[in-house]
This record gives C-alpha cells, sequence and structure tokens, in this order.
C-alpha cells in the first residue's frame, strides 16, 4: 500500500517506529497533490520547501530521542479561513487576494504543537458562506468521486484533498454543515463538536459559539487522533471545556448491545429528502440493529431551529463582516450582502427571541437525548449536485427560500449545540457519496466517536476510494 494510502494512524505509528521518515511521508504526499490535486482543485495554497525543512527537523527530533506530539510528522492542510503565520490567507475573497497573517489561528497553533507538519491550505467559499465550495480567487473545487459534481462546503478543500490522499487528517469549520456536509459529499468523516470542545481564536463573537472548528479524516479513528490534539481548554476561548483532548487518545471499540438509537431520517418531517438519500440512509438500519443497537423510529421537536438558525446567523455575518459591506460591497459575493443585511435588519427583540427559542429547543432535544442516547439521520437531504450550481433550490420537488435553506439537516442540530459526526453510508447508483449523521449527547464526543466507529468497521464504506486517483 502507496504511503498516502495509510490511515493517520499507522502513519503515525510507521514514523514512530521509523518503519518511515517524516521526510518520506511528505514527499510521498507531495507527489500526490502533484498529480491529482490538477484535477480537483483541494489545495489552493501550496508550502513545499517550508514543509520539507520541518520534516527533516521532526526526523532529528526523534533520532534524539525526542517526539513532537501524537501528530509527529503528519501532513496537515489548513482550511482558508484559518490563520496561518506567514502563509497567505485569503478567506476566499478578493479582498484578501494577498493577506499574509502574522500569527496562527489557535486550531493551526495546536496542530503543530502536536507535531503535525503543514503542507498547504485548502479551499473554502467566499468567507465559508454556502455549502459549496468556489470563489472567485481560486475557482471550484470538484468532488472527488465525480468531477462535474460539487465537493460541498464550506470545508470543501479539505474533504476533497482527504478522499485522494493528499493529506491524512485536515482542518475545518462547521457552522451550518461545513465540517459534515463536504464529508458527507466527499466519503469521508467530519465531526462538529459542542461548542468549547475545540477552542477558537481569534473570534469576534467569543459568548455566541454558532461556528465551531474541528477535524477530518478518512477514519473515525483518525478523526479521534486529532481531536487528541486539538481539544481542550485555552485562556483566550473563555468558553473552552477543561476536559483535556488527551481523552480522545484511547481505543473506541464499544460493546453497543442495548444502547437506544432514535431513527430520523426526515426529523419527524421537518426535512425534505431525495430519495437517493433516503434509500441510502435506510439501507442501513439494518447495521445499528445487528451491532446490537434498540433503534426506534424518533425525533426530537426541533419546530423553531429555522429562526434560531437563519437569526444568528445573519447576526455573526453583521458582526464579522459588516465593516466589510460599508467599504468594499462590489467585491463581495451576492449571498454574503444578503446575510449581512439580514443581520442589520433585525432587531434587539428579534435576537432576544432567537435566543429564547434555543434555549427552549436545547431544552427539549436535551430531555429527548436523556432517553435516546444517540440519534441518527441524513447529513445531506441531497448528494452532490453540479459544480456550476451554485446552491440547491429545491429538494424533492420543495422550494428551498434562501441558499441554505436545502442543509437544514445539519444546521438544524448546530443550533442544539449536540455533537455532531458525519460518516460514509454508501453510494447513489451512479457512484456518489452519500453520509450519515451520528448525533450524541452535549459534550459526548467519546461515544458519538465510538458509535461512529463501530458502523465504520461494519460498513468499510470509507475505503471505496475515488476514481481520480486511478
Amino acid at each position: 500500500m502507496e504511503i498516502c494510502d495509510l490511515t493517520a494512524r499507522e502513519l503515525a505509528a510507521a514514523i514512530g517506529a521509523r518503519e518511515v521518515s517524516a521526510v518520506e511521508v511528505v514527499e510521498a504526499h507531495l507527489r500526490r497533490i502533484e498529480r491529482v490535486n490538477p484535477a480537483v482543485n483541494a489545495i489552493v495554497t501550496l508550502t513545499p520547501e517550508a514543509a520539507l525543512a520541518d520534516a527533516r527537523a521532526a526526523d532529528a527530533s526523534l533520532a534524539a530521542g525526542r517526539t513532537l506530539g501524537p501528530l509527529h510528522g503528519l501532513p496537515v492542510a489548513h482550511k482558508d479561513l484559518f490563520e496561518t503565520a506567514g502563509v497567505r490567507t485569503t478567506y476566499g475573497s478578493p479582498i484578501f487576494h494577498d493577506h499574509v497573517p502574522e500569527h496562527d489561528a489557535l486550531i493551526v497553533e495546536r496542530l503543530k504543537a502536536a507535531g503535525a507538519i503543514t503542507v498547504g491550505k485548502t479551499n473554502t467559499p467566499e468567507f465559508g458562506a454556502g455549502s459549496q465550495t468556489f470563489n472567485p480567487v481560486f475557482g471550484p473545487t470538484r468532488n472527488p468521486y465525480d468531477q462535474a459534481r460539487t465537493c460541498g462546503g464550506s470545508s470543501g478543500g479539505a474533504a476533497a484533498a482527504l478522499a485522494c490522499g493528499m493529506v491524512p487528517i485536515a482542518d475545518g469549520s462547521d457552522m451550518g454543515g461545513s465540517l459534515r456536509n463536504p464529508a458527507s459529499f466527499c466519503n469521508v468523516v467530519g465531526l462538529r463538536c459542542s461548542p468549547g470542545r475545540v477552542p477558537s481564536w481569534p473570534e469576534k463573537a467569543l459568548w455566541l459559539p454558532l461556528s465551531v472548528d474541528g477535524p477530518m479524516a478518512r477514519t473515525v479513528g483518525d478523526v479521534a487522533l486529532m481531536l487528541s490534539a486539538i481539544a481542550g481548554p485555552d485562556r483566550r476561548a473563555p468558553m473552552a471545556s477543561g476536559e483535556p483532548g488527551t481523552v480522545f487518545a484511547g481505543a473506541l471499540d464499544r460493546d453497543l448491545r442495548g444502547v437506544r438509537v432514535a431513527w430520523a431520517p426526515d426529523l419527524g418531517g421537518l426535512l425534505p429528502l431525495d430519495p437517493r438519500v433516503r434509500a441510502a440512509v435506510e439501507a442501513q438500519r439494518a447495521t445499528f440493529a445487528a451491532l446490537g443497537c434498540v433503534v426506534e423510529e424518533a425525533a426530537p421537536d426541533l419546530r423553531d431551529a429555522d429562526e434560531v438558525f437563519m437569526t444568528l446567523r445573519a447576526l455573526s455575518f453583521e458582526l464579522g463582516l459588516g465593516e466589510l459591506l460599508d467599504t468594499r460591497r462590489a467585491e463581495l459575493k451576492d449571498t454574503v450582502v444578503w446575510n449581512i443585511e439580514a443581520g442589520r435588519r433585525q432587531s434587539g427583540p428579534d435576537v432576544g427571541r432567537a435566543l429564547r427559542l434555543q434555549a427552549a429547543l436545547y431544552e427539549r432535544a436535551r430531555a429527548f437525548m436523556e432517553r435516546y442516547e444517540f440519534m441518527v439521520l441524513p447529513v445531506a437531504q441531497v448528494p452532490p449536485f453540479p459544480v456550476e450550481q451554485p446552491y440547491v433550490t429545491e429538494v424533492d420537488g420543495v422550494p428551498m427560500g434562501s441558499y441554505i435553506e436545502w442543509m437544514r439537516s445539519c444546521y438544524a442540530i448546530t443550533v442544539t449545540g449536540l455533537p455532531a459526526i458525519a460518516v460514509p453510508t454508501g453510494f447513489t447508483a451512479d457512484g456518489l457519496p452519500i453520509g450519515l449523521q451520528i448525533v450524541g449527547r452535549f459534550r459526548d464526543e467519546f461515544g458519538v466517536l465510538q458509535v461512529a466507529h463501530a458502523f465504520e468497521q461494519a460498513t468499510q464504506l470509507w475505503r471505496r476510494r475515488p476514481e481520480v486517483l486511478a
């Protein structure tokens, strides 16, 4: 098996045992990037010289008896929304075409501290707006399983790079599905943690954590490995959990007999679903039963999720990008302008109502999850769609009211604050990936990882690699 096709855990073990050097690992991934990236456009800024220098330093450290951490020598690419010191960070916007930050974002800082080696930046839609990865700076990222289709977003470059073996781990962020949706579209794994599990810095809205940063990889075990390095408290992030990331370094094996699972493919009628998605998800109900789970059709009452999410999302867009609307409006994407202006139209009582509704929604979800330890539903309501299409306008004949409404299956979970993971669940007849979303109790990321790991081991769907690698 080629180096690039090993899991992150396998690579870390091989480097630690000195069966392969960090230089060899980085060189192999740089060759894969050179060969495959032109077809998908996942990695948009490449730093080969710096990566090889870091790899040589990692090998020298190991030779001297020092390891750099759990990710020692593993290549990683950072989402182009995350600041990287000395490396261009555009946020997918022409306004920041030549922007080079002076500091690293906290997630980048932690990955480096754990021994990961930066090879570049991954593509994202402009300011992360939308679950379709394209922007005027770098163009679209294409789906490795069908290059005429989108890879999803907004961590689309990360998901495509992982699917192609250009990196074994990648970071991303998720407000309305941006870790989960591209994972689903690219047959990889993405975890949205409860707010505070992975601290974010810098952050303009410290006390309104609608968006979270998190890990992506090809397997659940690799996501857990990465989470062990990026989770944990930080004084710059006052809402961060005090639990150290090392809790995620252990084995994920668990006896699931008797575990209660709510089967909620359409969230109790809240979601229209493409028939291909429904079929792929329903086909896996038997897998959970075979694992010993008690599976029952049930869904929490999330009827206010739309109002809560749309209000708080608009607030966050105005907060983060309002100054650019005043000074550089002509250079902003229309959907970004729409979201900022929606934030400006809101009143204080509008925001107050959304916060009250969210509190009540969380209480209903919490009570529901006291009965069921996990809930299962689709990640995305549709399979990957044409790359030229900016966003989905209807789902199974139901018109969508905005450029993000088609991602209700994800953002309805976002506003509960519950952790959710996207794992491969199947393919359409024409080979397009479909993802399954497993939701757990507040801050029970370890439990979510355990169930996802068991499901992954039972199905082995992650092993189906894209034809672009042929």
